[in-house]
């Protein structure tokens, strides 16, 4: 199916079973223990052995000598596979770098060989015995210092936030200068690592040059892709497996050393091998969101009217890597003729840095959003009126190209009213409720909307159950559910009589999860097989499919009724079909918008931050399932915390890792820390996006909450706090003086 042309009335309109808040069709599963995660299969194939990775014990250098004759002896031990023995390995296109080193090393804990042993046990006491000697070389591991040098780098995120190196509208310099409020301010946000509760994992078997992985990914076509190019085997002899998913936030776009090391240890011990990356190697061997350096300036009239805006970001990554996108949301969120973002790249010598939750957005808006909020101080104006003043409804690049839907200060405005935002003292350090000082903050929240080709199958058996089929995933997002209501508001049947079947390369091309865009443009794949069944039900039947009606299980034209369980007959019926986006996307900017409202204590003896409440406010199109988008805003808001108050990857800036790579030293937020949350969508649709008229909503709810939380506890400390995360010791010593 074609998408080229707004959407007009169409099925997912009826909104009988699409728009309501519906239970997780696989939350029993994943409360009794039996949803079937990868580590655990232990039903798919027999004889399953253990593999242990080995990690580099240094960042950046070469192996001058590997000794495996103590781990070959230990008890239980299987095989080993190094560079080698492994044969000829390729680097997988969404690799920066190689998944098998040695002898040469890119980065820490970089896998270095795998240990196979009967059980998981023997192979990491075997691990411990390879001995490895490292000729060390000289790595780059200080961003502030590379970034002294760096060069002017332009890119994207790959999901959906990118920039040119350096981009201007106008005479930003001219502007600035001229402008008579103006504001420079440095920012910096640390490097953060997802932290998923299900680690990276893989069972690999081969059986002859076919090899299947039940794995942990969140785009089943990429990593069929990378593991057939990283393997030298061709695409048809790879089959990935992966139907739920514990956790992912961007760490498992892309295929990592576990199932590489899965499928290398099973081709060398003869029979199935399982792998789960430790918490450590979680951190250093796979992907993390890089540390940013941000200068923002911005220039206004008295007015409070944006005249000049300049975002610069620095970042670093391995070579061959790309930045970290943190101008991209610069570039559309607020009005102003004189602009300028520019991004630069250090390389370093760290674990590789991509895709984290919102990558580009998520730390862009940590700095846009405080500097936003430091100008409206300037100006003496309201935070939230400075936003609505400079807001815009076409794109200040290219002002003939509107917005499809821009709905920002409805956000706001709605947001303020509901959370009581005409009570805050604008004068910092002056509420105070005991020993707490309080305060409140706000920041807008955006980030573009990516449309994803998707396909699907779709099937009805003789009973008039209706089975979906895609190698789409569900990270915990709620896929299945929205998916199943989809199939049933389309064909006309309850939602109990859809059976959904994600996550097998062997089942029709998804958009996958990633960027916020799995949920519509999934949910339009399987709109589209749905809609084509529907044809291939009434060409059956002698209907004409354009009066025909699904509804209540059964098929109704004119006068005629019949079953779906009877016009599938015996044999039953399918049709396949997917969405083809155009380039409406092109014509106009397709966004989603949030207002973030936070309020915090800090407490005025110690430092510590505590959150009282928080609010988002999001319009995000059609919420296909508001329980399940709720759900995910929440979380968002959630990590928003982390990210604000606690998260930080320590780097040992001597030997090029990061130090505090396990759950007792990478603190994240737990529901102690997390008190009343509320979230509100605003009730839109968005026809220029999919026929489900939907945008993603999952990334959206972090964007922007780490501003509102740095802001709030300025308004409440009068101190202003400009590095991430913000820990007491950054305010301490400046805190109001205690009567």
């Amino acid at each position: 199916m074609k998408f080229d042309t707004p959407a007009g009335t169409n099925p997912i309109d009826q909104l009988k079973v699409v728009g309501k808040p519906t239970d997780r069709i696989d939350g029993p599963r994943k409360t009794t223990g039996t949803a079937p995660y990868a580590y655990e299969r232990h039903d798919v194939v027999a004889n399953q052995a253990y593999g242990y990775v080995v990690g580099a014990g240094i960042a950046k250098g070469r192996i001058a000598s590997i000794d495996l004759s103590d781990a070959k002896a230990a008890p239980g031990v299987i095989a080993i596979v190094t560079a080698d023995n492994a044969g000829p390995l390729a680097k997988g296109k969404m690799n920066t770098a190689k998944l098998l080193g040695g002898p040469q090393i890119d980065h820490y804990h970089q896998a270095i060989a795998v240990v196979v042993a009967e059980t998981f046990e023997q192979a990491r006491a075997a691990a411990a015995l390879v001995r490895v000697d490292y000729a060390r070389g000289k790595g780059r591991f200080d961003l502030d210092a590379a970034l002294t040098a760096a060069p002017l780098k332009g890119d994207s995120s790959g999901e959906g936030s990118s920039a040119p190196p350096i981009e201007r509208v106008g005479d930003f310099d001219k502007a600035f200068a001229a402008a008579p409020v103006t504001l420079d301010a440095r920012y910096t946000t640390p490097d953060q690592t997802h932290a998923m509760m299900e680690p990276h994992a893989s069972i690999a078997a081969w059986e002859g040059d076919k090899l299947t992985l039940w794995t942990s990914n969140q785009m089943i076509a990429w990593g069929k892709g990378d593991v057939a190019l990283t393997l030298g085997i061709p695409k048809e002899n790879v089959r990935l497996i992966s139907p739920y998913i514990g956790g992912g936030f961007g760490g498992k776009l892309f295929v990592r050393a576990d199932a590489i090391m899965a499928a290398l240890g099973a081709k060398a011990a003869g029979r199935p091998v399982k792998v789960a990356l430790t918490r450590p190697m979680m951190a250093n061997n796979t992907t993390h969101r890089p540390a940013t350096v941000q200068r923002i300036r911005i220039g206004c009239t008295k007015d409070g009217t944006i005249t000049a805006i300049g975002h610069e970001s620095g970042s670093g990554d391995l070579p061959g890597g790309g930045p970290e996108t943190a101008v991209s949301q610069t570039k559309l969120l607020y009005a102003g003729a004189n602009r300028m973002t520019a991004m630069r790249l250090a390389v370093l010598d760290l674990p590789e840095g991509n895709a984290m939750r919102a990558p580009g957005e998520a730390p862009g808006l940590m700095a846009l959003e405080i500097a936003m909020d430091e100008m409206a101080e300037k100006l003496g104006m309201d935070p939230v009126e400075f936003r609505i003043r400079n807001d815009t409804q076409v794109d200040p690049a290219k002002p003939e190209r509107k917005f499809s839907q821009r709905n920002l200060i409805a956000c706001l405005r709605q947001g303020a009213d509901r959370f009581g935002w005409d009570k805050r003292n604008p004068k910092p350090a002056q509420v105070r409720d005991g020993r707490w000082l309080v305060g409140m903050g706000v920041a807008a929240g955006f980030r573009n909307n990516m449309n994803m080709k998707s396909a699907a199958r779709v099937g009805i058996d003789r009973k008039g159950i209706v089975t979906v089929a895609t190698d789409m995933t569900d990270i915990g997002t709620g896929t299945y559910t929205i998916v199943a209501q989809t199939a049933a508001e389309v064909m006309g049947v309850p939602i109990d009589k859809v059976v959904v079947l994600l996550g097998d390369s062997s089942f029709p091309v998804s958009a996958g999860s990633g960027g916020q865009w799995g949920g519509n443009s999934s949910t339009a794949g399987v709109y589209a097989a749905c809609m084509k069944l529907r044809e291939t039900v009434a060409q059956r039947l002698g209907f004409n499919s354009t009066d025909v009606e699904f509804a209540d299980g059964k098929v109704r034209a004119g006068n005629r009724s019949v079953s779906l369980a009877e016009a599938a007959g015996d044999a039953g019926l399918s049709a396949e079909d997917g969405i083809e986006f155009g380039d409406l996307a092109k014509k106009m900017q397709q966004s989603t918008f949030a207002g973030h409202f936070v309020e915090v204590g800090v407490d005025a003896w110690t430092g510590t931050v505590r959150i009282r409440r928080m609010l988002a406010v999001c319009a995000a199109g059609r919420i296909l399932n508001p329980k399940a988008a709720r759900s995910q805003v929440i979380g968002a808001m959630t990590m928003g915390v982390g990210a604000a108050l606690m998260e930080e990857l320590a780097v040992d800036k001597r030997f090029g890792f990061f130090v505090n790579h396990d759950l007792a030293g990478y603190e994240v937020p737990v529901h102690a820390d997390i008190p009343h949350q509320e979230v509100i969508f605003l009730d839109e649709v968005d026809p220029t996006t999919s026929p489900m008229k939907a945008k993603g909503v999952g990334e959206l709810g972090l964007c922007g909450v780490g501003g509102a939380i740095a802001n709030a506890i300025y308004n409440a400390t009068g101190v202003r706090v400009r590095d991430y995360p913000i820990t007491l010791e950054k305010h301490l010593a400046k805190l109001p003086q205690i009567a």
